[in-house]
């Protein structure tokens, strides 16, 4: 892990790479390698986009000599048509994109920071057109939601389908509840993340964190889980009884019968 003087250091290296290559105009910093600076620390990543030049971005997508000449390169994925993911040996991680001017257009991002431009770039294009925001909840709808991913869940855990159990609770069920609790709670710290409602979730609902260990237990868990879930739904919102009813005797079954048949059954 490096320290976040390293990420700034490594930030501005890359830049200069960038200015050095003469194929790109800009670099705009995202997240805590942007705006968002006093988040950064020893965990975190430099996510960046990469304006290219006129005709350029193919070049700076194919020949990465600009990032590599910096520090050796361990591991590099282009896990995008636009962008990549790298790390350098040092264990600084980057996520990036390439994109030409026009294309930010049509990009859904957070407001960036420029960290370097040529002459001809304006300030004004680490900021999107639109800003991002997490789509309208429904409480009714992530309710009804939350209830019949615990009751498929554990249906699936009953029938020995474990790992899809775990899913459906533990995963589609608990994110439901993370939706829900922007609806109910104010954030304690800053936003709620637009884009993944589980970013820095502890840190703007401490109460509702509290919870976590048991909303998500593990893979031998998912029973309890189920509970647990119910539960809070019960103590906040209108739940439907007999879909409680339903739920609450699926966890009697599978409590009477822990072996819950051979898996896949």
């Amino acid at each position: 892990m490096a320290s976040p003087d390293l990420l700034l250091h490594r930030l501005s290296d890359i830049a200069a790479a960038l200015e050095r290559c003469g194929e790109a105009r800009a670099l705009i910093g995202l997240g805590s390698a942007g705006p968002d600076r006093e988040r950064l620390d020893r965990y975190s990543d430099l996510d960046f986009f990469i304006i290219a030049g006129t005709g350029k971005k193919a070049a700076l997508l194919t020949d990465l000599s600009w990032l590599d000449g910096i520090a050796p390169v361990g591991f590099v994925f282009r896990n995008t048509e636009d962008g990549y993911k790298v790390l350098y040996e040092d264990g600084i991680f980057c996520e990036f994109a390439v994109f030409d001017e026009h294309d930010l257009a049509s990009v859904p991002f957070a407001p960036g920071t420029m960290v370097w431009k040529s002459d001809d770039v304006s300030d004004a294009l680490a900021r999107p057109l639109t800003v991002p925001s997490a789509p309208s909840i429904d409480p009714e709808w992530e309710t009804g939601e939350a209830l019949t991913n615990l009751f498929v869940g554990l249906q699936r855990y009953a029938r020995g389908e474990r790992l899809s159990g775990f899913r459906f609770v533990q995963g589609y069920a608990l994110d439901r509840i993370l939706r829900l609790t922007q609806h109910l709670e104010v954030p304690r710290t800053g936003t709620a993340d637009a884009f993944g409602p589980e970013r820095r979730f502890e840190q703007h609902y401490p109460q509702v964190a509290t919870h976590l260990p048991a909303f998500a237990p593990g893979y031998a868990g998912t029973p309890q889980a189920a509970l647990a879930m119910l539960g809070w739904l019960e103590a906040r919102v209108p739940v439907n009884a007999a879909m409680a009813a339903a739920i609450r005797h699926l966890y009697d079954e599978i409590a009477a019968d822990d072996t819950c048949g051979p898996p896949g059954r």
